[in-house]
């Protein structure tokens, strides 16, 4: 008879979701939100465990596999804009990754075990937690090659902002799905790292951390004199936030890859738009600019 342990249970199949969402998030080149990929990994583990408990074996009835993965995905991804893409990307590195521990059963492997549709082991815990913190890396070095953006594909662009007698040279990911335009002239707007683009403003009207993070406070003293038709208050919806805020400054012009573009509209983030940090920022496609 075989005996299964509930901690490892758990631990080791929240932890493969965990892997199993970060990956597919990271192909579908997605921001990646940790606490709640470990949210849906935390729910995909206890589903695992309560299958083997006693009177609730029709958890592992085919709708309810597929209801549990709905939810781990919803809480996962909700509110992203390429929730299905991930969502087929999940389930498909699941597949691959059940596929994959079954050749290996059949091979005469026993590490690892899949059985009612969850992963188990009979290995001690700590060795499960030892191979999955170097699965993790190694999935973390693969995916940061696969999914690595460059000048040579065209999915990074250099920018030059210019505002006044100043300006500063971005590295920005052309993105398709960035939607956030200019409610006067229905032009896409650049999303840059509030941070990056300190080198275009004067001291005196030079926006601080605090201001990124709250500009309805901060625009009455950066947008006075000559700023006052520089800066405007941007709003925009994402994954978590309904009805947000960002600053938002009127360069004089932008060029792209040198070619001059005209007048733009630049939103000031308050965090990183990178995850990697391989650009600071995020235009729409290149043509619509």
């Amino acid at each position: 008879m075989t005996v299964i342990y509930i901690d490892t249970l758990f631990l080791l199949n929240a932890l493969v979701d965990y892997l199993l969402l970060l990956a597919a998030a990271r192909l579908a080149g997605e921001t990646l939100r940790r606490w709640r990929f470990a949210l849906g990994a935390a729910l995909g583990g206890g589903y695992a465990v309560a299958i083997f408990l006693p009177g609730l074996g029709f958890l592992a009835h085919p709708l309810c596999r597929l209801a549990s993965a709905a939810l781990m995905m919803v809480v996962s991804y909700g509110g992203s804009r390429r929730l299905l893409r991930q969502g087929i990307l999940f389930v498909s590195l699941t597949c691959a990754f059940g596929g994959g521990v079954v050749a290996i059963g059949l091979l005469g492997g026993t590490g690892l075990s899949l059985g009612r549709g969850v992963f188990y082991s009979a290995l001690d815990l700590k060795v499960v937690l030892l191979s999955a913190a170097v699965c993790y890396g190694v999935l973390t070095l693969v995916f940061q090659r696969l999914t690595r953006h460059s000048a040579a594909d065209g999915s990074l662009v250099d920018i030059k902002l210019r505002l006044g007698e100043c300006n500063v040279v971005l590295t920005a990911l052309v993105d398709t799905g960035n939607t956030l335009t200019d409610p006067v002239s229905g032009r896409p707007v650049v999303v840059a790292e509030g941070e990056r683009t300190w080198p275009l403003f004067p001291k005196d009207h030079r926006p601080g951390a605090a201001d990124l993070r709250d500009p309805a406070a901060a625009l009455p003293r950066l947008g006075t004199g000559v700023w006052r038709s520089r800066f405007r208050l941007l709003p925009y919806r994402s994954v978590g936030v309904d009805r947000g805020l960002l600053l938002a400054v009127r360069a004089d012009s932008m060029e792209l890859n040198g070619q001059g573009r005209g007048p733009v509209l630049v939103a000031l983030s308050p965090t990183p738009v990178s995850d990697g940090g391989g650009y600071q920022a995020l235009i729409g496609a290149a043509d619509d600019m």
